[in-house]
Formats: structure tokens, C-alpha cells, sequence
């Protein structure tokens, strides 16, 4: 820019149709029109000292060598770079205003001087065609163009800043998010190891233990004691059994629970009934109050479900009307249980509301939604409703799908005996 400026200030020189003052030494209009963009060069990292700087120069040159000053679209480019990088670079943003208050007031007192001037030296001449006078129009259109020119470059640098700042804000905030994610799942992995642990050591090991003992005094009174071997292995036999059944109910709890929901439903313990489809009427009372009203209605003859169905209905509920409460703007919600002969039960929620604007979840339940639909071998639809609100539906059948791997299902005595 410093190149083109010299060449500029050339090129208007042999463009005036009379002589033109060069200044110091011959070339200070040259020195002066390459002076005011050299500053440029640091305009990110000093941008309030560069706008001072080019602004003083461009003051000196407009006063110095007006002929090159007017016809020089780099002298005026620079001016409005300098304004722009301040308004875009400057941290201090106090210190940004201040500075272009000053240059603003500096300038446009600088502009009306020029105009006094014009007036008293009758400068300004025309063949008065307009409606207003030469002088006046020509005041009026210089006001309008520097308007535009110092203000447009002040907000362009403004909205530059404001959109990097928003980009670096969402960045900090995805940066926090993915930190807090690998937080919580190294945290979820942690506790749910340690509750699983807890869960084999109470539910399994006392049975595992007592075998042990009973297999280790048959093998003792044996031969000695037939009958006392006999009521050992019987124990061994009634333990065993127990510790398969409740080794599923401990498969099936740590495959169903969600220990998020548990806390924001109230689910009961694991000393409670175990959820199911049952229980729906309890989840939806449960759910009801604080400005959302939950409806509940059942269609069809109820029939006995898989342990694995009821509680996968149950659970469907629960994460639909929780995602309701929390990131709805609903004031209304409605559950639906369908039994559709024996071939399929069917678990609708529907709501009035729209997703609030405040930042949603993970949508991790949805997802989970859809794997547990999916590895019964079922249907769901999870999205928003043609008549406004959202819907969550999920058909299960009944019948046993292949490939499909029915998990905490109670079996009979066959499946325990091939055990």
C-alpha cells in the first residue's frame, strides 16, 4: 500500500492541470503518502496506536498536499483500515471508544474548519442549477460521505469483533462441554463399577460361599453319612437356584436402571416392587404437579408381559415424561398404554409444548430409547407432532424375535437345568 501510495501520489501529480507544491525538499507529498500506510503493519497488535498514528498523517498530508491528498484512494483506504482494525482488534474497549471519540471529534472539526475556510474565501462555486446553492450542496454531500465513510468503518470493525468474540465464546463453551462429557463418563464408569461390585458381593457371593461350605461336608460324611451328603446337596442344589435367579434380576437391574432418572422420578428402590408396566399409573402420579399436568389411559385387555417388555414399557415412560419436564416448554402430557391382543403392547407420550431455547441434553435418552425398542425387536417413533408438541412411541412384540436376546427374562426349570 505504501507502493501504491507513492504511485498515486505520481499519478496525480501529472494529472493536475497546474503546478503542484511538492513540499520539503521535493518530496515530502511522496514521503507522506507512503508514511500513512506503513503504520498498517501493526494494526493487530497496536490497533489503537496505528489509528493515532495514520490519523495524525493523514491530517499533516491533507493540510500539506491537499492535491495528492484528494486524489489518493490509498491515503483514504488507509484511514479507513486503521478505523476498521481498531474497532476489530482493540481489547481495551473503553479505551477503543475514547480514541475514536477523539479522532471522530478531530476529524469532523477538522471538516468543518475546511468549510469556513471555503465560505470565507468563496471557494466554492457553481452555475447554481440545484435547488440548493454550491455551497450548500457541496457541505451537505462532503457531511454525508465522511458520515459514511469514518461510522462505516467503526461499525464494520465493531461487528467483526463482536463476531469473533461470539466464535471464541462457543468455542470455550464446547471446549468446557467435552471436558465435563470425559468428567462424567471417567465419574459414571467409576460408580457403576463400584455398584456392580456391591451388587455380586451381596447378591452372589454369600450363595457361591455357602456351595462351597455344602459340596466340602458331602464330600466329608460321604461314605460315612449317605443321608447328611443327600441333605447337603439338596442346599447346593436350592442355592444354586437362587443365585441364578437373582444373578438375572442383578443382569436385568444393571441392564434397565438409570440411576439419572431414578433420582429425578423418584423410581423405588430395589427393595420396592421392580418397575414395570403396572407401575404406570404410579410413575405418571409420581411425575404430575409443578405446572405439568399427566394424563393416563389404557387401551386394550392387559395380559401378563415379559419381565424384560414391562419394565422396557416402563422405562420408556419414565425417560420420555423426564425429557417433558426438563427441556419442554409443555404444560401437558399423556401416557398411553396399548395392549394389542397378544401379539404387541404398544407406549405412547405426547405433549403440548415446544424444546425450550436454553441449551437441550445430550439426547442420549432418545438413543436409548431406540437401542432398547431395537434389541426386543420392536418399532419407535420419537420426534415432533404435525399439530404441534413431541411424541414418543414405541411398539414391542410379544412373540420371541430370533436373534433377539430377551435379557432378564425369568425362565422355567428347563432353561435352569441346562444352566
Amino acid at each position: 500500500m505504501a507502493v501504491a501510495g507513492v504511485l498515486g501520489t505520481e499519478l496525480a501529480r501529472g494529472a493536475s492541470p497546474s503546478p503542484v507544491e511538492l513540499g520539503i525538499g521535493g518530496i515530502e507529498a511522496y514521503v507522506l503518502s507512503a508514511a500513512i500506510a506503513l503504520p498498517l503493519c501493526l494494526r493487530r497488535r497496536f490497533p489503537l496506536i496505528v489509528l493515532v498514528a495514520v490519523s495524525v498523517l493523514f491530517f499533516v498530508a491533507g493540510e500539506r498536499v491537499p492535491w495528492a491528498f484528494g486524489s489518493n484512494l490509498v491515503t483514504q483506504a488507509s484511514q479507513f483500515i486503521a478505523l476498521y482494525a481498531a474497532a476489530a482488534w482493540a481489547q481495551d474497549r473503553r479505551r477503543m471508544k475514547v480514541t475514536m471519540v477523539v479522532v471522530f471529534v478531530g476529524m469532523f472539526g477538522w471538516l468543518i474548519s475546511g468549510f469556513v475556510r471555503a465560505l470565507r474565501h468563496d471557494s466554492i462555486k457553481g452555475t447554481t442549477q440545484g435547488v440548493l446553492s454550491p455551497y450548500v450542496s457541496y457541505v451537505l454531500l462532503a457531511i454525508a460521505l465522511n458520515v459514511l465513510y469514518f461510522f462505516g468503518a467503526y461499525f464494520w470493525g465493531r461487528t467483526a469483533w463482536a463476531g469473533a468474540r461470539q466464535r471464541y465464546e462457543l468455542e470455550s463453551q464446547a471446549a468446557e462441554l467435552a471436558a465435563q462429557q470425559q468428567a462424567n463418563a471417567r465419574r459414571a464408569v467409576i460408580d457403576e463399577r463400584l455398584r456392580i461390585s456391591r451388587e455380586l458381593h451381596d447378591v452372589v457371593a454369600h450363595h457361591i460361599s455357602s456351595i462351597g461350605v455344602q459340596a466340602g461336608g458331602a464330600r466329608r460324611v460321604m461314605e460315612k453319612d449317605p443321608e447328611a451328603a443327600k441333605n447337603a446337596l439338596s442346599v447346593i442344589e436350592n442355592s444354586s437356584r437362587t443365585a441364578v435367579n437373582e444373578m438375572r434380576q442383578l443382569l436385568g437391574m444393571l441392564r434397565a436402571a438409570d440411576p439419572e432418572l431414578d433420582d429425578e422420578l423418584g423410581t423405588p428402590s430395589l427393595k420396592q416392587p421392580q418397575a414395570g408396566a403396572d407401575r404406570l399409573p404410579a410413575l405418571v402420579a409420581d411425575v404430575g404437579g409443578e405446572g405439568l399436568e399427566v394424563g393416563f389411559h389404557q387401551i386394550g385387555r392387559p395380559i401378563e408381559l415379559p419381565e424384560t417388555v414391562s419394565v422396557s414399557v416402563y422405562r420408556i415412560a419414565q425417560e420420555a415424561l423426564t425429557n417433558v419436564r426438563r427441556h419442554s416448554t409443555a404444560r401437558s402430557a399423556h401416557v398411553t398404554l396399548r395392549y394389542l391382543g397378544d401379539s404387541a403392547v404398544e407406549v405412547e407420550v405426547i405433549d403440548d409444548g415446544r424444546p425450550k431455547h436454553a441449551p437441550v441434553g445430550s439426547r442420549l435418552g432418545h438413543v436409548g430409547i431406540r437401542e432398547r425398542v431395537g434389541l426386543l425387536g420392536g418399532e419407535s417413533e420419537i420426534g415432533p407432532r404435525p399439530v404441534g408438541g413431541f411424541r414418543v412411541r414405541a411398539r414391542i412384540p410379544l412373540q420371541v424375535v430370533p436373534g433377539v436376546a430377551a435379557y432378564g427374562v425369568q425362565g422355567g426349570s428347563d432353561a435352569e437345568e441346562k444352566a
